[in-house]
């Protein structure tokens, strides 16, 4: 099934697809307040969607679908390639993403990708998820790395900030001005409780919680 507004754009896509004898457009749409009445007609496997149409866009659309019992693949085409129409498209269940400006050789095996059970995206948009994933990933690092680090007493928080400036136990405690054995013993627990078998892991610890370490934004 077809969603878009632009009634040109599924005459188009719907030429390049039926070119392909295995493939068979059941059911056009013009808006995302549309779709579910053509499902329930036309019980489609995969949906190509719209982003931005008036009334329902295909976000909410995409949404509405995935609701229903038995839901259609859904595959967002769209001439707007940005971050966090590629996101949102993802979370509301889309199984992939693709540009118009898409050759018809691979919409069509991406059709037949997602009817599988696969999932495809642009490589653009593939670059677009990759950045999003390495953000998030270093979020969760700081965020657990904040959360180890308030774990520590103050004292244990000193030492590790002194094993991250790369000074040995004998000058912790000239520094805190105690014993080299109360160094090892605030270190040892530090070790214990951020299950960091190194000085290296308790210095990157510190690294990460710190805010050079941090990402903006």
């Amino acid at each position: 099934m077809l969603v878009d507004d632009d009634a040109m754009v599924r005459t188009g896509v719907r030429a390049l697809l039926e070119s392909d004898p295995g493939l068979v457009v059941v059911a056009e749409a013009s808006d995302g307040d549309e779709v579910v009445s053509a499902l329930h007609a036309h019980h489609p496997d995969v949906v190509l969607m719209d982003l931005h149409m008036p009334r329902l866009d295909g976000i909410r659309a995409t949404e509405r679908l995935l609701r229903e019992v038995n839901p259609p693949k859904v595959v967002a085409l769209t001439s707007i390639d940005l971050d966090r129409y590629v996101y949102e498209a993802l979370a509301a269940g889309a199984s992939g993403f693709l540009l118009k400006d898409v050759r018809p050789e691979q919409l069509r095996a991406a059709v037949r990708t997602v009817h599988q059970g696969d999932a495809v995206l642009s490589p653009r948009s593939t670059n677009h998820v990759l950045r999003h994933f390495a953000h998030s990933t270093r979020r969760d690092l700081v965020d657990e790395a904040h959360r180890l680090m308030a774990s520590l007493s103050e004292k244990e928080r000193q030492v590790a900030a002194l094993v991250h400036e790369g000074l040995s136990n004998s000058q912790i405690a000239r520094r805190l001005a105690c014993s080299e054995a109360t160094v090892k013993t605030h270190l040892s627990h530090v070790m214990a409780k951020i299950d960091a078998p190194t000085r290296v892991q308790v210095a990157l610890l510190v690294e990460r919680a710190s805010p050079a370490g941090g990402i903006e934004g």
